[in-house]
């Protein structure tokens, strides 16, 4: 395969040099464990595949994306009692996000996306800070996930390791999904406090006792055709977000009402 030149990790400077980059696409993944039958990197896998795809679409379009490396950690603060899940804390991110901008925002990239694909990742907090201290840059962060309606395509699309999650994997890297016979059937169990079950009071999950497989969501209804039109269907909307911000003034980005 010849290197894709929306890809920063295959293409080199003498591409870049002569190419001018309307919009940089961070993808954010996390390293965890996805129930039985699911490696640890799905959600790195899911965001860097579902950039690639959406750039290249862009690239159709003569807009000009680059695909940056994926950061293949995300906030896992309530599963580290599960081996080998590897943790950042929001204020690590923060910091790393920070250093990314800076070295964008001096070359003239003004425009940023974060591609996250791990529900424990949360960047809003961090783009208001850097708002402030970076005022030339759009930033803006995309739950891949939530840009086409799962339960089109999926009939229990699942929360982690589920029929969604299980199904775009079995499509983009089917050799590191293990049988469905393998896998637990991801029942999760609830807070016993009311406030939280009636969804106005929030804290992060203890994993190993909320699960008793790491899922959450069945993955049992999962295929590799239902995994490959919802991929198809997100970076379809994900590339129209691309070229629509690529052709934005930053300067004038918010309707115009008319005073009488």
């Amino acid at each position: 395969m010849s290197p894709r030149p929306y890809i920063l990790s295959e293409t080199n400077w003498k591409t870049v040099k002569d190419t001018h980059y309307n919009v940089a696409v961070l993808p954010w993944g996390a390293t965890e464990a996805h129930n039985y039958h699911m490696p640890y990197a799905t959600d790195t896998i899911l965001a860097e595949h579902v950039a690639a795809k959406a750039a290249g679409l862009a690239w159709e379009q003569d807009v000009k994306v680059m695909v940056l490396p994926a950061i293949a950690f995300g906030v896992n603060t309530g599963q580290l009692d599960i081996p080998f899940t590897i943790n950042l804390n929001p204020s690590t991110q923060a910091l790393i996000l920070r250093d990314i901008v800076d070295s964008l925002s001096g070359q003239n990239v003004k425009k940023l996306v974060i591609l996250n694909a791990h529900g424990g990742n949360d960047f809003r907090q961090m783009i208001r800070e850097l708002q402030g201290t970076c005022p030339d840059m759009f930033i803006s962060a995309v739950n891949w996930w939530r840009t086409a309606k799962d339960t089109d395509f999926f009939d229990e699309p699942g929360d982690h390791a589920g029929e969604l999650e299980t199904s775009a994997v079995m499509h983009i890297a089917p050799d590191l999904v293990l049988p469905l016979s393998e896998a637990g059937d991801g029942k999760s169990n609830k807070l016993l406090l009311k406030a939280h079950q009636q969804g106005w009071a929030w804290t992060p999950r203890a994993w190993t006792k909320a699960t008793s497989d790491t899922g959450v969501g069945n993955p049992a209804l999962s295929t590799a055709e239902k995994g490959e039109r919802f991929v198809a269907a997100t970076a379809a909307n994900i590339a129209g977000y691309f070229v629509e911000l690529a052709h934005a003034d930053l300067n004038n980005l918010y309707e115009q009402h008319l005073q009488s």
